[in-house]
């Protein structure tokens, strides 16, 4: 008889991000866990007390997954554009795993100026400012407004209510990125 495969918290992790990413944050449970991993759900409560608890893992590994799936397929010609466009890529791609970043009430910040300050945030805030070639504080003026726009566009397209055409998106971001730099500039005179 083979050895017992030794379920790791990592390898529940995994598992409960594809439960997540195919059926939606709702379905997190033990069982669907443990059905994912051909186990009983004896090692899923062992490594995690709660599935709170187990959610919050799942969370944070969600976050590291946008932040690569925004800065891994960056737009060379216009990277702004490229991030911004990813964003809304990212839930017509992946709308369960949108909506549990973004609409499940884990995030841990409670508004745009406590997400602007999360440490999370400063790989994509680096490669936006290199870009852009504006300091510090103009970056984080003009990521807000370009993440408001952002993520009510992606958020419509997640919740099913509005079709993505990757040309009018862009038009649309395009604008936005213009008027929020142009904001910024106006506001440094």
């Amino acid at each position: 008889m083979p050895p017992k495969t030794k379920i790791t918290k990592e390898m529940i992790i995994d598992a409960t991000f594809e439960v997540v990413r195919t059926e939606g944050v709702e379905n997190i449970n033990a069982r669907s866990v443990s059905k994912k991993l051909n186990c009983s759900t004896q090692p899923v409560m062992y490594h995690f007390a709660t599935i709170d608890e187990l959610k919050k893992a799942v969370y944070e590994k969600t976050g590291e997954y946008h932040t690569k799936f925004l800065l891994d397929r960056q737009n060379q010609n216009n990277v702004m554009l490229g991030i911004g466009l990813n964003y809304i890529r990212f839930a017509v791609e992946e709308p369960h795993l949108f909506r549990f970043l973004f609409q499940s009430g884990f995030a841990k910040e409670n508004s745009i100026l406590e997400v602007i300050n999360s440490p999370e945030l400063t790989p994509i805030l680096s490669v936006m400012q290199g870009a852009m070639k504006l300091n510090a504080e103009q970056t984080k003026n003009v990521f807000i407004t370009l993440a408001m726009f952002v993520h009510g566009y992606a958020s419509l397209i997640a919740n099913n209510s509005f079709e993505f055409d990757e040309e009018l998106a862009s038009a649309h971001l395009k604008q936005v990125f213009k008027g929020a730099i142009l904001a910024v500039q106006e506001d440094e005179k």
